[in-house]
């Protein structure tokens, strides 16, 4: 089966990443430090093929099985062009909360973690991938189910995290639900941890509060919706159940 995008669903992927980027460019204090993942949750293999395509590398999933079959998928595909112009290959971001069970499968796909918030977990993909790149996930909502570590344990965690084979870059925050100003407090909390910790990334915002993050100081941001429009219907739950501690659609 092919993977390709058809016409239609390119051009509206080009448009919505030139708003994406114009939002970028009227928010952000310097553009060349914010790197853009394009999370194509619940999208077929043709949206990670859009996004590399247009030169996004940086590719989020949230569930294990989804990221690993279409890693598998993207892989197959490179091997079938032939010649030097090929597009590049992806960097895979895992979104999704982290069990342990399936790090095995996932260690050799990923290239960032982002949902870090206990030290077992670090210890869990040390083992299975040393030095590979996490961040850590902070808890600003304080929602049952959200996941992350509370603020005032970050430290501590990042200390634990840093004594493993790891390379501990940054930190990573979900917004509260409601409007995007409410996400600011959060933000800035997670930029002031990451400046008295030294470290290099904030991930920060999603579609609704893209601005909001950017004005907080976020250097990553995730947007799945705003590149690839409204998602499909997710599966019943008795043939897919989610990963707990998924972040909300944005």
């Amino acid at each position: 089966m092919s993977t390709a995008p058809d016409r239609s669903r390119s051009i509206g992927f080009v448009q919505r990443l030139d708003d994406v980027r114009r939002r970028i460019d009227r928010a952000a204090a310097d553009t060349s430090s914010v790197r853009l993942v394009a999370v194509t949750k619940g999208f077929g293999v043709d949206a990670v093929q859009m996004a590399l395509a247009a030169g996004l590398t940086d590719i989020g999933e949230n569930y294990a099985d989804e990221l690993v079959d279409k890693a598998q998928a993207v892989a197959v595909s490179a091997e079938s062009r032939a010649g030097p112009n090929g597009r590049p290959d992806p960097v895979w971001h895992f979104l999704g909360a982290v069990q342990r069970n399936k790090v095995a499968r996932l260690a050799p796909v990923v290239g960032c973690w982002q949902s870090i918030s206990r030290l077992e977990e670090g210890r869990a993909i040390a083992r299975r991938r040393p030095g590979s790149m996490i961040l850590v996930q902070v808890d600003v909502a304080g929602l049952p189910g959200r996941g992350g570590c509370p603020p005032d344990s970050v430290p501590d965690l990042v200390r634990g995290l840093c004594e493993q084979d790891l390379d501990v870059a940054g930190l990573m925050a979900v917004g509260p639900p409601g409007p995007p100003g409410d996400a600011r407090p959060g933000f800035a909390r997670v930029s002031n941890l990451a400046d008295e910790l030294d470290l290099r990334i904030r991930s920060m915002g999603m579609t609704d509060d893209l601005e909001v993050a950017l004005s907080e100081g976020s250097t990553m941001v995730r947007l799945g919706r705003a590149l690839f429009g409204e998602r499909p219907p997710r599966p019943a739950p008795s043939a897919q159940r989610p990963d707990p501690g998924d972040p909300p659609d944005r």
